[in-house]
């Protein structure tokens, strides 16, 4: 069966990402696969994400429920910066995408992420469809979030192609039906892409 949508993770997959690294004076000295476990499944971030607490308030949350030492505010300015904007050729490889099959983007993304993308880069441009977690209410990896997808998409699962940069968002998305595979950043997607023609 071919493919006919494509949906790509922002973060991560064709935005750059500052390291966990380099925000681990917020999370401690743990691993990166369960530093993203935890952040996917906190209250706060998800709250955050769906579009259903402020930024400060989101800001407090997390300092309180992360145990940090730094303020909201030194944590909210950093958490702003985490993005640090597309990838070099990542503009080309959607053009190039969007010229054979329909693309979208599938993200976890929120107020203040989603208005530097819109205004520093005009990043949504690039997509037939937008899937932003604060606009629809749902997030990666629950089930919903798919279904909601691939119902406005009205096209069968098998028929689309999802790249992600966290283990997690991809067993979510091949629970629902989709080729799913983890690509961290455009050596990646690339690689995934022309695997499928």
């Amino acid at each position: 069966m071919s493919i006919e949508f494509v949906l790509f993770d922002l973060g991560g997959v064709l935005i750059e990402l500052a390291s966990i690294q380099s925000m681990g004076r917020f999370f401690g000295d743990h691993p990166e696969d369960e530093v993203w476990r935890r952040w996917l499944a906190c209250p706060w971030v998800r709250r955050f994400e769906r579009g259903q607490c402020s930024a400060d308030d989101f800001a407090r949350g997390m300092v309180e429920t992360w145990s940090m030492t730094a303020s909201p505010e030194v944590f909210l300015e950093a958490f702003i910066r985490w993005p640090q904007g597309l990838m070099p050729g990542a503009r080309e490889l959607a053009r190039t995408a969007r010229s054979q099959v329909t693309i979208g983007c599938l993200s976890n993304t929120n107020t203040l992420h989603a208005a530097r993308h819109a205004s520093e880069e005009a990043v949504y441009d690039l997509f037939d469809h937008r899937f932003l977690s604060h606009e629809i209410g749902l997030v990666k990896p629950d089930r919903e979030i798919f279904d909601h997808v691939l119902a406005r998409l009205a096209c069968p699962p098998a028929r689309g192609l999802f790249r992600d940069d966290n283990h997690i968002n991809v067993d979510g998305a091949r629970a629902a039906g989709l080729h799913a595979e983890r690509a961290r950043g455009l050596a990646e997607v690339r690689t995934a892409l022309a695997r499928h023609g």
